[in-house]
């Protein structure tokens, strides 16, 4: 479905740069884990924290039992959304920066102290200097729809959040690998808590660590919003984060849900892009 048709042709493309996507063909992947794959993620958490604690809180029994899901043919941020790219967004639209209140920062009950945010917040409807090519954070789910009606609109494209499984399949190929590159663990490959430096860093980054479609950052750097509801007011996000190491919660298949409107600094989002013919 293409959005152009739906708006007036002066607002289509105006000033817009199209956001780099690859393409993921129609056709079936595997999705989901087996119970051998589970089990490798809590012994990488064990070897890497030096304690039980994801095996006993059974973080990876919530994952589907690995299953054919087909998809038709979409197209996906090749990166997540930068900084500078939802600074474009701001300055045409006025919408409420990245940023968040102590006291609603300390509602959330999260582990990483309030001045750790600050970091990432905007000041001015400017992103901090030098965190312009960052994946842009502190936004609820609601701000990454917002972005993507903006995109919609600048474009003529119809933009949206993947649902789960087109995250997953776009993440990870077809034949069911643990990681976008394959099996086995590698910290060089993506930006997590094993190698530091315990931030986020500048997106695609990691070119050994790209997925089989083409897709950067993967895994760590930043969950992802998904379009997916994991329950009331909640939604799954994807990926693993910067915070992570071990690192099973990065694995494609690895998932948990969020409330929908929390702005925290480990959740990030990434668009799809719907094709003419779809």
């Amino acid at each position: 479905m293409i959005l152009s048709a739906l708006i007036a042709p002066a607002e289509a493309g105006v000033n817009a740069a199209e956001p780099e996507t690859v393409t993921v063909p129609a056709g079936a992947f595997i999705a989901g884990s087996t119970r051998a794959e589970r089990e490798a993620a809590y012994l990488l958490d064990e070897a890497a924290y030096g304690h039980r604690i994801t095996r006993e809180q059974r973080w990876y029994e919530s994952e589907r039992d690995v299953t054919s899901v087909t998809t038709g043919t979409y197209s996906i941020m090749k990166n997540l959304v930068t900084n500078a790219q939802y600074e474009k967004f701001v300055a045409d639209t006025g919408h409420r920066v990245p940023d968040v209140t102590r006291d609603l920062w300390e509602s959330y009950g999260l582990i990483h102290p309030f001045e750790r945010t600050r970091r990432h917040a905007w000041s001015d409807m400017k992103p901090p200097a030098g965190r312009e090519l960052h994946p842009v954070v502190l936004v609820s789910i609601n701000d990454a729809r917002s972005y993507a009606k903006w995109l919609s609109t600048r474009t003529g494209d119809l933009w949206r959040l993947p649902s789960q499984e087109e995250w997953e399949k776009a993440a990870r190929g077809v034949d069911g690998r643990w990681f976008p590159w394959g099996n086995a663990y590698d910290p060089k490959r993506l930006n997590s808590h094993d190698l530091g430096p315990f931030d986020t860093v500048p997106t695609g980054q990691f070119a050994k660590g790209v997925s089989p479609f083409g897709m950067n950052d993967a895994a760590g750097q930043v969950f992802e919003w998904t379009g997916t509801p994991s329950g009331p007011d909640r939604h799954t996000v994807k990926g693993g984060s910067w915070d992570d190491k071990g690192c099973g919660v990065c694995r494609p298949a690895a998932q948990h849900g969020r409330p929908s409107d929390i702005k925290h600094i480990l959740i990030g989002f990434r668009l799809v892009r719907e094709l003419a013919d779809h």
